[in-house]
């Protein structure tokens, strides 16, 4: 079996790619490294590879960006199987796998003998996914992140914080929005809609923590305008799964295809990538793509999040 390494340079801290370029000529395995250099490389480098026939093993090397790019080069490829191996910042679909095991995912050796699973994807405007599909302010604060990072002294969890601000306090937490999922439809201001197929985002946040990424069915949580007092107090709830806990503020729906429109062009978010629209059409895709994981772990929900 054939083990191609998709290395993303961008990704994550300095220092991180020399250790993962020792583990891979440390392993007993046919390797291959490839460097990407631009944005979408990734996909169009696991499509030459799993159109090639044999059995592969890609290793989506970067953040949730890199996972993303890989997923939409290497699904619908029986043969093919990916996994993540975290470089990013975020690395928020590995989270499914329990948070605190995400650097299990970093020990290629017992990472490249793990078992695989046929995961569900998504499809949003033609592009894939495989975690979460967010279009509120959730999503522009996602959205402006890389803009605060580049301000002089700002890091990590400082620019989120500038980013939430801006939004939240200047920007304004809704946007006219209209929503439609089989009998359900609605059309006003929203804050936040997020269509689930895996059960992390936005650095930690878990909306539907019983989700199961491979049940053939999608979960779509919608919070209308609200305001920003109660905005503060429900998105700690909303973070952590709790929206059973509020039927008057958040309505959740079920279903395998969702419309969303906009009079105005709507950030939304795919798996941390960025898009800007005016319709979206999310269904649940007629692809699947094999994930490997380390042996041990489990994807199923725990107590802590299904409650």
């Amino acid at each position: 079996m054939k083990h191609l390494f998709i290395v993303n340079p961008a990704a994550g801290k300095a220092g991180n790619e020399n250790e993962l370029l020792d583990q891979i000529q440390e392993l007993d395995l046919d390797c291959e490294v490839v460097h990407t250099q631009r944005q979408e490389e990734a996909c169009e480098i696991a499509r030459a590879a799993a159109q090639r026939g044999e059995p592969l093993r890609i290793y989506a090397c970067g953040g949730d960006g890199t996972l993303n790019e890989v997923i939409n080069g290497a699904a619908g490829f029986d043969h093919v199987a990916v996994t993540n191996v975290p470089l990013g910042t975020g690395n928020d679909f590995l989270k499914i796998f329990g948070p605190e095991n995400k650097e299990k995912f970093s020990q290629l050796e017992e990472l490249s003998r793990g078992p695989q699973v046929a995961l569900d994807l998504m499809e949003c405007n033609g592009k894939l996914g495989v975690d979460i599909f967010c279009a509120g302010v959730d999503a522009r604060i996602a959205a402006d992140v890389h803009k605060y990072r580049r301000l002089p002294l700002v890091r990590g969890i400082g620019a989120y914080i500038l980013s939430l601000v801006a939004n939240v306090l200047f920007k304004g937490i809704s946007r006219q929005t209209q929503v439609e999922a089989g009998e359900y439809a609605y059309q006003g201001q929203t804050a936040i809609v997020c269509v689930c197929n895996g059960r992390y985002y936005g650095g930690g946040f878990m909306p539907v923590g019983d989700n199961l990424p491979d049940d053939g069915k999608l979960e779509m949580l919608v919070v209308p305008k609200v305001s920003r007092r109660t905005f503060f107090r429900l998105v700690g709830e909303y973070a952590k799964g709790r929206y059973r806990q509020h039927p008057d503020l958040i309505t959740a729906v079920e279903g395998t295809e969702f419309t969303i429109t906009a009079p105005q062009p709507l950030v939304a978010v795919v798996d941390g990538e960025v898009l800007r629209e005016q319709r979206y059409h999310i269904r649940l895709s007629d692809k699947k793509v094999n994930f490997f994981y380390p042996q041990g772990l489990s994807y199923q929900p725990r107590m802590e999040e299904a409650n």
